[in-house]
């Protein structure tokens, strides 16, 4: 891909997009296509394949999504299968109406089943059943998956799949009834801070592990494999970093200096009990993490600070 062809990032104001933006322009890439809901509603499909066909776009990042924590997940049930479904469909068939070869296509470490051999696999896809709380948040992108993988196999298209596992970072949703669950940390843990609070109260029983990626670190994976001609339509993005949910809160308010009791409610809704991806995949290709936990929540938290003071 040539760094003045036309690159189309969906979802451009969101954590992931964003950063994409951001790394793009450093690398000096001169013709990035971006707009705004105004502009585009990517649940229209016919505005979705003209606008496509109008800019004359080579190369589609795909950040849009409808997107949440476990209680998002659990409420809007209905709203992610729907959304998650309609965006993808419109783009990725979009691409290949407009004969745009190279997309990427973001998915999430919830694909993969609930009860799963640990580390993950891409193998693993469908061979066992999904975490029900975000069961048609994951439907929905196992269905992009398999999408940008029969149109490799139809339409010899360069359609690549990145199942990153947890992002944070600068531009996160805080919102603590849509969040996912670090951002939604970071912002309890403030505001205990802020009103000298003892404690905090977290969903769940605080063992669930999870690994985590800075989004910057993400961007870098994106731009990478949109870059990269590969054999494999499914690629898994990680960092091998992997705590307890008790573990995160205990290391934040380590960061905001700050001494907190952990309690909790609805205990059985943990979610998936552990979820750390295989990278095996992604290091064959040359790409390897650059996540450094510490400082890359410092940065996140100043971030925070500086977009809600």
């Amino acid at each position: 891909m040539r760094k003045k062809d036309r690159i189309f990032i969906a979802g451009h104001n969101g954590l992931v997009g964003s950063a994409v933006l951001r790394k793009l322009k450093q690398l000096n890439y001169t013709n990035i296509v971006v707009a705004n809901k105004e502009e585009l509603n990517l649940l229209e499909q016919s505005k979705v394949f003209k606008f496509i066909k109008k800019k004359k776009i080579k190369s589609i990042i795909i950040c849009a999504a409808r997107v949440g924590g476990i209680k998002a997940n659990n409420n809007f049930k209905g709203s992610f299968i729907y959304e998650n479904l309609a965006i993808q469909n419109n783009l990725i068939h979009g691409a290949k109406m407009n004969d745009v070869k190279n997309l990427i296509f973001l998915g999430s470490s919830c694909v993969y089943p609930r009860k799963c051999i640990q580390p993950i696999k891409e193998s693993y896809l469908l061979s066992g059943f999904l975490e029900k709380t975000n069961e048609p948040y994951a439907i929905a992108k196992i269905a992009g998956i398999k999408m940008c993988e029969s149109y490799n196999h139809q339409y010899k298209t360069n359609f690549k799949c990145l199942m990153p596992t947890n992002c944070f970072g600068p531009g996160d949703n805080y919102d603590q009834e849509t969040s996912h669950f670090l951002p939604a940390l970071i912002s309890k843990i403030h505001k205990a801070k802020i009103k000298n609070k003892k404690f905090i109260t977290l969903w769940g029983n605080g063992k669930a592990l999870r690994e985590v990626i800075y989004v910057d670190d993400l961007a870098d994976a994106i731009i990478y494999f949109l870059n990269k001609k590969t054999k494999h339509s499914l690629i898994n993005i990680g960092t091998g970093i992997e705590k307890s949910i008790k573990e995160y809160a205990l290391t934040i308010a380590k960061i905001l200096n700050v001494k907190l009791s952990i309690r909790y409610k609805y205990k059985n809704l943990t979610g998936t009990p552990r979820k750390i991806l295989d990278l095996s995949l992604a290091k064959k290709y040359g790409w390897k993490s650059k996540t450094n936990l510490i400082e890359d929540l410092k940065k996140t938290y100043e971030a925070f600070i500086k977009n809600n003071s």
